[in-house]
């Protein structure tokens, strides 16, 4: 609704409205940017004055989860071809996987806000993405985290993108998939993916992402056109 609200009036003005991930080259993309807390008896779960950061045991847990489970729900959060122009260092779309409560490069942020409004921001979904397959997907792998006491690395308070590979690795920071089909893969290798999705919505997806994928490399890209065509 709110994306044909938007369309339709930018229509009225003679603009085109997109909520394409990556529309313009060299500039930031559309992002989702997804929040979430967890309530039990009105209190949020998440948030506790006396630890760290002010974030619960339960919040550190359901992070981990999230990050544990963060390369197979990609292929869902980020569905589309376009969708890696997006995720690629210096336009602010994460590709690390590492949480932050001190900047905005890692793939989970915690905002300021805390008592009821603590939450997780986890940045690197996109507008094409189906967000209830979103939310079912993210929801499952925190609480595994919580069920299984899963605990993070340690947050990453510094400029991802200006850290080396050694340095990231020390941090146990690693990289979201950097394409569509690596993505796919990652995706069909986390049984928590097929659980939650079923086996019928999993493969039926799957299948429509290969098969996209497949379209895409076998076309020639203006961009190909360009760089090749009149130097050999």
């Amino acid at each position: 609704t709110f994306k044909l609200a938007v369309k339709t009036i930018a229509q009225k003005h003679k603009l085109h409205a997109t909520f394409m991930p990556k529309p313009l080259f060299g500039v930031a993309g559309n992002g989702m940017h997804t929040n979430m807390s967890l309530f039990k008896d009105g209190k949020n779960v998440f948030y506790d004055p006396d630890k760290t950061f002010g974030l619960s045991t339960e919040a550190l847990q359901f992070i981990a989860g999230v990050l544990d489970h963060a390369k197979g729900i990609t292929a869902v959060a980020n569905p589309l071809v376009n969708s890696y122009k997006r995720l690629v260092p210096g336009h602010e779309a994460p590709i690390y996987i590492c949480w932050s409560a001190k900047n905005r490069s890692p793939l989970i942020r915690i905002p300021d806000a805390r008592g009821k409004g603590t939450r997780i921001e986890l940045r690197n979904p996109d507008p094409t993405a189906n967000p209830y397959l979103v939310f079912a997907l993210v929801l499952e792998a925190g609480l595994r985290g919580i069920e299984e006491k899963l605990m993070p690395c340690d947050p990453v308070n510094q400029n991802v993108y200006q850290m080396s590979k050694a340095q990231r690795e020390v941090c146990g920071v690693t990289d979201l998939p950097s394409d569509l089909m690596k993505a796919v893969e990652l995706m069909e290798a986390d049984p928590m993916v097929v659980d939650v999705l079923g086996d019928h919505i999993c493969d039926k997806y799957l299948a429509a992402k290969k098969s996209e994928w497949h379209e895409y490399c076998m076309r020639v890209s203006q961009w190909e056109l360009e760089e090749y065509l009149s130097k050999y």
